[in-house]
């Protein structure tokens, strides 16, 4: 993106923070500063930041107790954690707590430099223009593919085994996950790469008409069949097929898929001579494929012809670290189609796309994605341009809102955030700085809330 990111230091030493100010500048950073944990966890309210560098001691409110409520706030921000006092228990506790590194001072700006490019890449928020694509068992060797969650590192790592070879792979995982994504890339990185990827979807089409794409028909085969037709798997020859949804087949085409497995070879509908055939065969279910054994639907002896190896993909929940990075990949790609100048999110959007189940999986990522950017006012995707169903599952996770004085379920936002307000200044006997340090926003913020309940 060539809007500079955002980052915002955090530090009581003014002088201190003037120069981390003007040093991280000069990388070609925007930076935004706050002198206490109170007005970084406020600013993180008001304004999205790619990174957080911040001190640990300050007068006010801590380092770590900013982090907990910046992080509990929006997961998806990383921080870096400084401090003069080297503590390993400090340094624990704030990795713990979710912070991405923990620098000391005096600083080492080189050493930091290379932590805040580290945590920015990681995040997805800036590309490594100096790495070099690995060919090993790594998800550098399947850069189609986005994430660096620990199941997808163990999925690239078994995709980078098994893609050199000749073994029939079935792909298993929840509808929008991208198995044909996955498919692709053993393809491309197997020995046919050159030769066709072919896909058939055996869900698209009735049975007759699946024989028909996949070993092809003689002409007069059947009315409509005006001249001979090749099918897939010929026109896949030395190459690779990919038949998706394979568990909607009926008993007879997996018979036939059977042979194709065992002989080799195939024979046109209408045709009498059967033809020998070099094709990779990837298959693809998001049904359990042995409970449809079980149940009878589906013949065992293809599900184990079909299934040398298995490659599993998670769902977007089990992967929730790749979320943001997925999201900015979604973001740019369809600003760039329809044209928008488009930053990023909102830190209270992001939030809810991190804590969003995603039923849809990936697929559902990018159409929220798109929709957000296309229906987009502004250079920041917000809780406005996200779908109700996101936002409606969002608040009715937000039960830490509430304060312990009572439920608030059914209510209206606004009317649950005014009883926590008033609640806590009563608290805290009418003081009102102390009230806004409690609850974490500037004197500033908490002045325009009173006014607006008719309290000055």
């Amino acid at each position: 993106m060539n809007t500079p990111l955002h980052i915002l230091i955090v530090d009581d030493d003014l002088n201190h923070l003037k120069t981390l100010q003007t040093i991280v500048m000069s990388w070609g950073y925007r930076v935004f500063v706050a002198d206490d944990g109170a007005k970084a966890v406020e600013e993180v309210k008001e304004r999205p930041f790619a990174l957080i560098l911040m001190d640990v001691r300050m007068a006010g409110m801590s380092g770590l107790e900013a982090l907990r409520l910046i992080k509990h706030y929006n997961p998806a921000i990383p921080v870096l954690i400084m401090t003069a006092y080297s503590s390993v228990d400090s340094a624990v506790e704030a990795l713990k707590t979710g912070a991405y590194d923990y620098l000391t001072k005096p600083l080492d700006f080189e050493a930091l430099k290379l932590s805040l490019d580290q945590a920015l890449e990681q995040s997805g928020l800036k590309k490594n223009k100096d790495a070099v694509p690995s060919k090993t068992n790594s998800g550098d060797a399947f850069d189609a593919i986005i994430g660096r969650s620990r199941p997808m590192r163990e999925l690239f790592d078994l995709m980078a085994m098994i893609a050199p070879s000749e073994a029939t792979v079935l792909i298993v995982g929840e509808s929008g996950t991208g198995k044909e994504l996955i498919a692709k890339a053993v393809h491309q990185h197997s020995r046919r790469k050159d030769r066709p990827f072919v896909v058939v979807n055996c869900a698209a089409l009735s049975e007759t008409l699946l024989e028909s794409e996949l070993f092809g028909h003689e002409k007069g085969a059947f009315t409509g069949a005006d001249k001979r037709r090749e099918g897939r798997f010929k026109l896949a020859d030395s190459g690779t097929v990919f038949l998706d949804e394979i568990s909607e087949t009926s008993p007879a085409m997996q018979a036939k898929l059977l042979r194709v497995i065992q002989e080799r070879e195939i024979q046109r509908v209408g045709g009498e001579e059967p033809m020998q055939v070099d094709v990779r065969i990837l298959s693809a279910s998001n049904r359990n494929l042995e409970e449809e054994v079980k149940k009878g639907t589906f013949r065992e002896d293809l599900f184990y012809r079909l299934n040398v190896v298995t490659l599993s993909i998670p769902s977007l929940r089990e992967r929730q670290e790749d979320i943001a990075m997925l999201a900015q990949h979604f973001l740019e790609k369809y600003a760039a189609k329809n044209s928008k100048k488009v930053q990023g999110f909102s830190p209270l959007a992001m939030d809810m796309l991190l804590k969003y189940p995603w039923p849809g999986n990936v697929r559902e990522l990018e159409n929220t994605i798109e929709r957000a950017v296309i229906l987009l006012p502004d250079e920041h995707i917000t809780e406005k341009e996200l779908p109700s169903n996101i936002t409606d599952s969002y608040a009715e996770k937000q039960e830490w809102i509430l304060p312990p004085y009572g439920a608030g379920g059914g209510r209206p936002l606004e009317e649950v955030e005014k009883e926590a307000i008033l609640a806590t200044l009563a608290d805290c006997g009418g003081n009102k700085s102390e009230t806004a340090r409690r609850l974490g926003i500037n004197r500033k913020t908490l002045h325009k809330k009173l006014k607006d309940y008719g309290i000055d």
